[in-house]
Protein backbone atom coordinates (compact mmCIF):
# COMPACT_ATOMS: atom_id res chain seq x y z
CA UNK A 1 0.00 0.00 0.00
CA UNK A 2 1.39 3.50 -0.81
CA UNK A 3 2.49 5.79 1.80
CA UNK A 4 -0.22 8.71 2.79
CA UNK A 5 1.70 10.06 5.39
CA UNK A 6 3.98 13.33 5.31
CA UNK A 7 7.57 12.19 5.97
CA UNK A 8 10.94 13.93 6.73
CA UNK A 9 14.16 13.97 5.66
CA UNK A 10 16.92 14.22 7.86
CA UNK A 11 20.85 14.71 7.60
CA UNK A 12 23.38 12.15 9.18
CA UNK A 13 22.82 13.37 12.47
CA UNK A 14 19.08 12.79 12.68
CA UNK A 15 18.23 16.79 12.78
CA UNK A 16 15.91 17.16 10.04
CA UNK A 17 16.41 19.44 6.90
CA UNK A 18 12.91 19.34 4.70
CA UNK A 19 9.08 17.34 4.36
CA UNK A 20 7.65 15.84 1.75
CA UNK A 21 4.49 15.82 1.28
CA UNK A 22 2.25 13.48 -0.93
CA UNK A 23 0.97 13.84 -4.02
CA UNK A 24 -2.92 12.35 -4.27
CA UNK A 25 -4.96 11.40 -6.96
CA UNK A 26 -8.81 12.24 -6.56
CA UNK A 27 -10.84 10.82 -8.93
CA UNK A 28 -15.10 11.37 -8.92
CA UNK A 29 -16.61 7.66 -8.68
CA UNK A 30 -20.09 8.37 -9.20
CA UNK A 31 -22.45 11.15 -8.92
CA UNK A 32 -22.55 15.14 -11.16
CA UNK A 33 -18.92 14.68 -11.89
CA UNK A 34 -18.32 11.73 -13.02
CA UNK A 35 -14.52 10.60 -13.89
CA UNK A 36 -13.63 14.13 -12.53
CA UNK A 37 -9.73 13.63 -12.11
CA UNK A 38 -7.33 15.64 -10.60
CA UNK A 39 -3.85 15.52 -8.93
CA UNK A 40 -3.34 17.65 -5.58
CA UNK A 41 -0.66 17.82 -3.03
CA UNK A 42 -0.98 18.06 0.91
CA UNK A 43 -0.77 18.98 3.76
CA UNK A 44 -4.32 20.48 3.33
CA UNK A 45 -6.74 20.15 0.24
CA UNK A 46 -10.09 21.35 0.17
CA UNK A 47 -12.92 20.10 -1.72
CA UNK A 48 -16.16 21.94 -2.10
CA UNK A 49 -18.24 23.71 -5.00
CA UNK A 50 -16.63 27.20 -4.56
CA UNK A 51 -13.46 28.40 -6.52
CA UNK A 52 -11.73 28.54 -3.06
CA UNK A 53 -11.72 24.75 -3.16
CA UNK A 54 -8.66 23.21 -5.01
CA UNK A 55 -10.98 20.06 -6.25
CA UNK A 56 -14.10 22.18 -7.03
CA UNK A 57 -17.13 19.91 -7.77
CA UNK A 58 -20.12 21.05 -10.07
CA UNK A 59 -22.59 18.97 -7.56
CA UNK A 60 -25.62 21.06 -5.88
CA UNK A 61 -25.40 18.97 -2.61
CA UNK A 62 -21.66 19.42 -2.03
CA UNK A 63 -21.01 23.00 0.42
CA UNK A 64 -19.60 25.54 -0.90
CA UNK A 65 -16.21 24.10 1.27
CA UNK A 66 -17.43 20.75 2.26
CA UNK A 67 -14.26 19.12 3.82
CA UNK A 68 -10.51 19.11 3.89
CA UNK A 69 -7.95 16.92 3.05
CA UNK A 70 -4.89 16.95 5.57
CA UNK A 71 -1.87 15.14 6.80
CA UNK A 72 0.68 15.28 8.44
CA UNK A 73 3.73 12.92 10.27
CA UNK A 74 0.70 10.62 11.64
CA UNK A 75 -0.85 9.97 8.16
CA UNK A 76 -3.80 11.21 6.17
CA UNK A 77 -7.42 12.52 7.58
CA UNK A 78 -10.52 14.01 6.30
CA UNK A 79 -12.62 16.59 7.91
CA UNK A 80 -16.20 18.08 7.81
CA UNK A 81 -15.84 21.79 7.15
CA UNK A 82 -19.30 22.45 8.49
CA UNK A 83 -21.18 20.97 5.45
CA UNK A 84 -24.91 20.78 5.21
CA UNK A 85 -24.83 17.08 3.48
CA UNK A 86 -21.94 15.93 5.97
CA UNK A 87 -19.05 13.42 4.64
CA UNK A 88 -19.01 9.32 4.64
CA UNK A 89 -16.79 6.84 4.80
CA UNK A 90 -17.51 3.29 4.41
CA UNK A 91 -20.91 4.38 4.86
CA UNK A 92 -20.87 5.70 7.89
CA UNK A 93 -21.15 9.80 8.82
CA UNK A 94 -18.22 11.23 10.01
CA UNK A 95 -16.74 14.64 11.80
CA UNK A 96 -13.16 13.28 11.51
CA UNK A 97 -11.55 10.05 10.30
CA UNK A 98 -8.13 8.95 9.40
CA UNK A 99 -7.86 7.42 5.22
CA UNK A 100 -5.91 4.80 4.07
CA UNK A 101 -4.89 4.50 0.42
CA UNK A 102 -7.90 3.53 -2.11
CA UNK A 103 -10.82 4.55 0.09
CA UNK A 104 -13.91 6.38 -1.20
CA UNK A 105 -15.69 9.63 0.55
CA UNK A 106 -18.96 10.86 -0.14
CA UNK A 107 -19.78 14.17 -0.12
CA UNK A 108 -23.65 14.40 -1.52
CA UNK A 109 -23.82 13.16 -4.26
CA UNK A 110 -20.20 12.64 -5.77
CA UNK A 111 -18.17 9.59 -4.35
CA UNK A 112 -14.53 10.57 -4.18
CA UNK A 113 -11.53 7.86 -4.40
CA UNK A 114 -8.68 9.13 -2.73
CA UNK A 115 -5.54 7.22 -4.06
CA UNK A 116 -1.41 7.84 -3.62
CA UNK A 117 0.34 8.60 -6.32
CA UNK A 118 4.02 7.79 -6.39
CA UNK A 119 5.06 11.35 -6.01
CA UNK A 120 6.00 13.23 -3.32
CA UNK A 121 6.62 17.37 -2.82
CA UNK A 122 9.72 18.18 -0.95
CA UNK A 123 9.47 21.68 1.37
CA UNK A 124 12.51 22.81 2.53
CA UNK A 125 12.26 23.31 6.52
CA UNK A 126 13.88 26.81 7.94
CA UNK A 127 17.01 26.31 9.86
CA UNK A 128 16.17 29.70 12.12
CA UNK A 129 15.10 29.38 15.68
CA UNK A 130 13.30 32.78 15.84
CA UNK A 131 11.20 34.79 12.58
CA UNK A 132 10.72 38.68 13.61
CA UNK A 133 9.84 38.03 16.75
CA UNK A 134 8.69 34.51 16.45
CA UNK A 135 10.21 32.00 18.75
CA UNK A 136 10.78 28.27 18.61
CA UNK A 137 12.96 25.35 17.07
CA UNK A 138 10.55 23.03 16.87
CA UNK A 139 9.61 21.63 13.49
CA UNK A 140 5.90 23.12 13.39
CA UNK A 141 7.66 26.69 13.59
CA UNK A 142 10.54 25.87 11.48
CA UNK A 143 8.02 24.82 8.67
CA UNK A 144 5.99 28.57 9.75
CA UNK A 145 9.36 29.84 9.20
CA UNK A 146 9.90 28.39 6.22
CA UNK A 147 6.51 29.77 4.69
CA UNK A 148 6.46 32.66 6.14
CA UNK A 149 10.00 34.28 4.23
CA UNK A 150 8.19 32.18 0.93
CA UNK A 151 4.91 34.57 1.50
CA UNK A 152 6.30 37.31 2.79
CA UNK A 153 8.54 38.21 -0.79
CA UNK A 154 5.12 37.97 -2.76
CA UNK A 155 2.72 40.63 -3.30
CA UNK A 156 -0.88 38.17 -2.76
CA UNK A 157 -3.13 38.71 0.21
CA UNK A 158 -2.61 36.13 3.06
CA UNK A 159 -4.78 34.48 5.79
CA UNK A 160 -3.16 33.62 8.71
CA UNK A 161 -5.99 30.86 10.90
CA UNK A 162 -4.97 29.85 14.53
CA UNK A 163 -6.35 29.58 17.90
CA UNK A 164 -6.33 32.55 19.83
CA UNK A 165 -3.21 33.43 21.58
CA UNK A 166 -1.02 31.34 18.65
CA UNK A 167 0.49 34.96 17.80
CA UNK A 168 -1.38 35.98 14.40
CA UNK A 169 -0.81 39.66 14.79
CA UNK A 170 3.33 38.94 15.71
CA UNK A 171 3.13 36.69 12.28
CA UNK A 172 1.50 39.15 10.31
CA UNK A 173 4.44 41.98 11.68
CA UNK A 174 6.80 39.34 10.64
CA UNK A 175 5.18 39.15 7.30
CA UNK A 176 5.57 42.64 6.87
CA UNK A 177 9.43 43.35 8.47
CA UNK A 178 10.63 40.28 5.85
CA UNK A 179 8.94 41.70 2.65
CA UNK A 180 9.91 44.56 0.29
CA UNK A 181 7.25 47.12 2.16
CA UNK A 182 8.81 46.72 5.39
CA UNK A 183 9.44 50.45 5.79
CA UNK A 184 5.77 51.26 4.68
CA UNK A 185 3.10 51.90 6.82
CA UNK A 186 1.34 48.80 8.59
CA UNK A 187 -2.34 49.62 9.49
CA UNK A 188 -3.96 47.18 12.00
CA UNK A 189 -7.88 47.01 11.92
CA UNK A 190 -9.48 44.85 14.31
CA UNK A 191 -12.54 44.05 12.71
CA UNK A 192 -14.00 42.68 15.95
CA UNK A 193 -13.87 46.36 17.51
CA UNK A 194 -15.41 48.41 14.75
CA UNK A 195 -17.91 50.65 16.08
CA UNK A 196 -21.66 49.77 14.89
CA UNK A 197 -22.76 52.28 12.08
CA UNK A 198 -18.98 53.28 11.50
CA UNK A 199 -17.01 50.37 10.64
CA UNK A 200 -17.59 51.34 6.67
CA UNK A 201 -15.88 54.87 7.55
CA UNK A 202 -13.32 53.30 9.34
CA UNK A 203 -12.54 50.82 6.44
CA UNK A 204 -13.12 53.01 3.50
CA UNK A 205 -12.94 56.77 4.58
CA UNK A 206 -15.46 59.48 4.52
CA UNK A 207 -16.13 63.05 3.03
CA UNK A 208 -17.55 66.08 5.03
CA UNK A 209 -21.25 66.02 5.57
CA UNK A 210 -21.31 62.17 4.82
CA UNK A 211 -23.44 61.54 7.41
CA UNK A 212 -24.93 63.13 10.54
CA UNK A 213 -21.71 63.42 12.75
CA UNK A 214 -19.23 63.54 9.41
CA UNK A 215 -18.11 67.02 10.51
CA UNK A 216 -14.31 66.75 8.24
CA UNK A 217 -13.04 64.26 5.85
CA UNK A 218 -11.10 61.46 6.99
CA UNK A 219 -9.20 59.02 5.31
CA UNK A 220 -9.64 55.44 5.69
CA UNK A 221 -7.49 52.42 6.85
CA UNK A 222 -6.43 51.35 2.95
CA UNK A 223 -5.82 55.27 2.18
CA UNK A 224 -3.81 54.82 5.54
CA UNK A 225 -2.01 51.91 4.43
CA UNK A 226 -1.54 53.32 0.57
CA UNK A 227 2.11 52.08 -0.21
CA UNK A 228 2.38 49.08 2.66
CA UNK A 229 0.22 46.76 4.35
CA UNK A 230 -3.18 46.66 5.82
CA UNK A 231 -3.89 44.00 8.51
CA UNK A 232 -7.33 42.71 9.34
CA UNK A 233 -7.24 41.56 12.43
CA UNK A 234 -10.51 38.66 13.17
CA UNK A 235 -11.58 39.27 9.57
CA UNK A 236 -14.34 36.71 10.77
CA UNK A 237 -15.53 39.49 13.07
CA UNK A 238 -16.71 41.76 10.07
CA UNK A 239 -20.35 42.13 9.05
CA UNK A 240 -21.41 40.73 6.39
CA UNK A 241 -23.23 44.01 4.55
CA UNK A 242 -19.47 45.13 4.20
CA UNK A 243 -18.09 42.11 2.43
CA UNK A 244 -18.92 42.93 -0.87
CA UNK A 245 -17.60 46.25 -1.12
CA UNK A 246 -14.17 44.94 1.01
CA UNK A 247 -14.01 42.21 -1.81
CA UNK A 248 -14.99 45.21 -4.43
CA UNK A 249 -11.83 47.31 -3.47
CA UNK A 250 -9.76 44.29 -3.31
CA UNK A 251 -10.87 43.49 -6.35
CA UNK A 252 -10.21 46.73 -8.20
CA UNK A 253 -7.64 48.15 -5.61
CA UNK A 254 -9.57 51.37 -6.06
CA UNK A 255 -11.42 52.74 -2.91
CA UNK A 256 -14.25 55.02 -2.13
CA UNK A 257 -15.30 57.45 0.57
CA UNK A 258 -18.64 57.63 1.87
CA UNK A 259 -20.25 60.75 0.45
CA UNK A 260 -17.32 60.72 -2.40
CA UNK A 261 -17.97 60.06 -6.28
CA UNK A 262 -14.68 59.47 -6.96
CA UNK A 263 -12.33 56.64 -6.63
CA UNK A 264 -8.85 56.56 -5.44
CA UNK A 265 -6.08 54.47 -6.94
CA UNK A 266 -4.38 52.44 -3.87
CA UNK A 267 -1.42 50.15 -3.35
CA UNK A 268 -1.97 48.13 -0.77
CA UNK A 269 -1.03 44.10 0.74
CA UNK A 270 -3.67 42.84 2.65
CA UNK A 271 -3.19 40.73 5.51
CA UNK A 272 -5.88 38.97 7.40
CA UNK A 273 -6.34 36.90 10.56
CA UNK A 274 -9.05 34.83 12.53
CA UNK A 275 -9.30 32.39 15.06
CA UNK A 276 -12.81 31.50 13.57
CA UNK A 277 -13.46 29.00 11.03
CA UNK A 278 -13.86 30.67 7.91
CA UNK A 279 -15.11 27.55 5.66
CA UNK A 280 -17.81 26.74 8.51
CA UNK A 281 -19.05 30.49 8.28
CA UNK A 282 -18.76 30.12 3.72
CA UNK A 283 -20.70 27.01 4.44
CA UNK A 284 -23.01 28.60 6.99
CA UNK A 285 -23.46 31.71 4.81
CA UNK A 286 -21.80 34.39 7.54
CA UNK A 287 -19.23 34.69 5.40
CA UNK A 288 -18.97 35.18 1.90
CA UNK A 289 -17.29 32.58 -0.25
CA UNK A 290 -15.66 35.72 -2.89
CA UNK A 291 -14.35 36.89 -0.36
CA UNK A 292 -12.62 33.89 1.40
CA UNK A 293 -11.41 32.69 -2.33
CA UNK A 294 -10.07 36.73 -2.30
CA UNK A 295 -8.42 36.53 0.86
CA UNK A 296 -7.19 33.47 1.04
CA UNK A 297 -4.52 33.73 -1.65
CA UNK A 298 -1.86 32.23 0.60
CA UNK A 299 -3.01 30.12 3.31
CA UNK A 300 -1.01 30.23 6.91
CA UNK A 301 -1.89 27.85 9.54
CA UNK A 302 -0.46 28.82 13.27
CA UNK A 303 0.61 25.47 15.29
CA UNK A 304 -1.06 25.61 18.70
CA UNK A 305 1.57 25.23 21.37
CA UNK A 306 0.64 21.64 22.26
CA UNK A 307 1.80 20.78 19.09
CA UNK A 308 4.98 22.93 19.96
CA UNK A 309 5.32 22.01 23.88
CA UNK A 310 9.52 21.64 23.21
CA UNK A 311 9.61 25.32 22.92
CA UNK A 312 8.12 25.89 26.13
CA UNK A 313 11.29 26.10 27.87
CA UNK A 314 12.77 29.64 25.44
CA UNK A 315 9.40 31.08 25.57
CA UNK A 316 9.37 31.01 29.60
CA UNK A 317 12.85 32.50 29.58
CA UNK A 318 11.74 35.11 26.80
CA UNK A 319 8.94 36.27 29.07
CA UNK A 320 11.27 36.47 32.40
CA UNK A 321 13.05 38.78 30.06
CA UNK A 322 10.37 41.08 29.23
CA UNK A 323 9.14 41.70 33.05
CA UNK A 324 11.64 44.16 34.90
CA UNK A 325 14.38 43.72 36.66
CA UNK A 326 14.39 40.29 34.79
CA UNK A 327 12.94 37.93 37.69
CA UNK A 328 13.96 33.73 38.21
CA UNK A 329 11.22 31.50 38.59
CA UNK A 330 11.29 29.72 42.33
CA UNK A 331 12.57 25.70 42.02
CA UNK A 332 10.06 23.72 39.79
CA UNK A 333 7.92 26.40 38.12
CA UNK A 334 9.39 26.03 35.05
CA UNK A 335 9.00 22.31 35.25
CA UNK A 336 5.54 22.96 35.97
CA UNK A 337 5.47 25.57 33.20
CA UNK A 338 6.00 22.36 31.00
CA UNK A 339 3.71 20.06 32.02
CA UNK A 340 0.73 23.14 32.08
CA UNK A 341 -2.20 23.38 29.26
CA UNK A 342 -2.70 26.26 27.64
CA UNK A 343 -5.96 26.50 25.80
CA UNK A 344 -4.99 30.07 25.46
CA UNK A 345 -1.87 29.05 23.77
CA UNK A 346 1.29 31.41 23.68
CA UNK A 347 -0.57 34.42 25.15
CA UNK A 348 -1.77 32.03 28.61
CA UNK A 349 1.46 30.80 28.77
CA UNK A 350 2.72 34.70 28.86
CA UNK A 351 0.51 35.28 31.39
CA UNK A 352 1.25 32.60 33.59
CA UNK A 353 4.74 33.30 33.75
CA UNK A 354 4.08 36.87 34.75
CA UNK A 355 1.82 35.36 37.54
CA UNK A 356 4.46 33.11 38.70
CA UNK A 357 7.40 35.59 38.13
CA UNK A 358 5.19 37.68 40.75
CA UNK A 359 4.33 35.14 42.89
CA UNK A 360 0.90 35.19 42.56
CA UNK A 361 -1.15 32.22 43.46
CA UNK A 362 -0.93 28.91 41.75
CA UNK A 363 -0.44 30.65 38.17
CA UNK A 364 1.22 27.49 36.68
CA UNK A 365 -1.76 24.47 37.09
CA UNK A 366 -5.21 25.84 36.32
CA UNK A 367 -6.11 21.94 37.66
CA UNK A 368 -4.53 22.89 40.87
CA UNK A 369 -6.32 24.86 43.65
CA UNK A 370 -4.15 26.89 46.39
CA UNK A 371 -4.41 24.73 49.36
CA UNK A 372 -4.74 28.05 51.36
CA UNK A 373 -2.91 31.09 52.82
CA UNK A 374 -4.03 34.78 51.65
CA UNK A 375 -5.45 33.64 48.35
CA UNK A 376 -6.90 30.54 48.91
CA UNK A 377 -9.95 30.35 46.41
CA UNK A 378 -13.13 30.97 48.47
CA UNK A 379 -15.67 27.99 47.48
CA UNK A 380 -18.45 29.59 49.02
CA UNK A 381 -18.15 32.56 46.19
CA UNK A 382 -18.54 32.07 42.40
CA UNK A 383 -15.46 31.62 39.81
CA UNK A 384 -15.73 34.63 37.75
CA UNK A 385 -15.54 37.79 40.46
CA UNK A 386 -12.35 35.47 42.16
CA UNK A 387 -11.09 35.30 38.47
CA UNK A 388 -11.28 38.73 37.89
CA UNK A 389 -9.70 39.94 40.89
CA UNK A 390 -6.76 37.54 40.62
CA UNK A 391 -6.19 38.95 37.16
CA UNK A 392 -6.47 42.71 38.31
CA UNK A 393 -3.84 41.97 41.18
CA UNK A 394 -1.67 40.85 38.43
CA UNK A 395 -1.88 43.50 35.98
CA UNK A 396 -1.54 46.09 38.25
CA UNK A 397 0.87 44.22 40.32
CA UNK A 398 2.57 44.46 36.61
CA UNK A 399 2.31 47.99 35.77
CA UNK A 400 3.68 49.45 39.00
CA UNK A 401 7.04 47.88 38.35
CA UNK A 402 6.94 48.84 34.85
CA UNK A 403 6.23 52.17 35.72
CA UNK A 404 9.19 51.57 38.16
CA UNK A 405 11.45 50.43 36.27
CA UNK A 406 10.88 52.62 32.90
CA UNK A 407 10.50 55.75 35.23
CA UNK A 408 7.14 56.51 33.74
CA UNK A 409 8.50 57.20 29.96
CA UNK A 410 5.26 55.47 28.52
CA UNK A 411 6.89 54.63 25.47
CA UNK A 412 9.56 52.59 26.87
CA UNK A 413 7.14 50.99 29.05
CA UNK A 414 5.11 50.16 25.29
CA UNK A 415 8.22 48.49 24.11
CA UNK A 416 8.97 46.09 27.46
CA UNK A 417 5.48 45.26 27.75
CA UNK A 418 4.93 44.55 23.98
CA UNK A 419 1.78 46.44 24.69
CA UNK A 420 0.68 49.70 22.66
CA UNK A 421 0.33 53.12 24.16
CA UNK A 422 -2.98 53.51 24.03
CA UNK A 423 -3.80 50.28 25.42
CA UNK A 424 -1.48 50.94 28.34
CA UNK A 425 -2.77 54.22 29.35
CA UNK A 426 -5.81 52.35 29.45
CA UNK A 427 -4.30 50.01 31.71
CA UNK A 428 -3.21 53.04 34.20
CA UNK A 429 -6.79 54.46 34.13
CA UNK A 430 -8.22 51.38 35.02
CA UNK A 431 -6.17 50.16 37.93
CA UNK A 432 -5.96 54.71 38.57
CA UNK A 433 -2.50 54.56 37.88
CA UNK A 434 -2.63 58.01 36.52
CA UNK A 435 -1.11 60.43 38.88
CA UNK A 436 1.64 58.00 39.44
CA UNK A 437 2.56 57.90 35.98
CA UNK A 438 2.79 62.16 36.22
CA UNK A 439 4.56 61.95 39.04
CA UNK A 440 6.99 59.89 37.31
CA UNK A 441 7.01 62.38 34.99
CA UNK A 442 7.63 65.20 36.90
CA UNK A 443 10.61 63.65 38.92
CA UNK A 444 12.51 63.62 35.66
Amino acid sequence: MKQLTTRLVTLKGGSARAVQNPVLSLKVTAGPCARQTATVTLPRVLLGSAPAAAFQLADRTVSALHCELWSDLEGLRVRDLGSKNGVYLRERRVTEAWLEDGDAITLGHSVIKVQATDDFEERPLSEAEAFFGLLGSSLPMRQLYQLLDRAAKADAPVLLLGETGTGKELAAEALVSAGPRADRPLVVVDCGALAHGLAEAELFGREEGAYTDARAAQPGAFERADGGTLFLDEVGELPLELQPKLLGVLERKQVQRLGSGEARALDVRVIAATHRPLEAMVNAGTFRADLYHRLSALTLQLPPLRARREDIPRLVLHFLGELPGGPALAPGVLEALKQGEYPGNVRELRNAVMRAALNLPEPVRPDAAPAGGPHAWNLDQTFRPQKERLFAELERGYLLQLLEACEGNVSEAARRSGLNRVHLYQLFERHRLGRRLGARRGQK
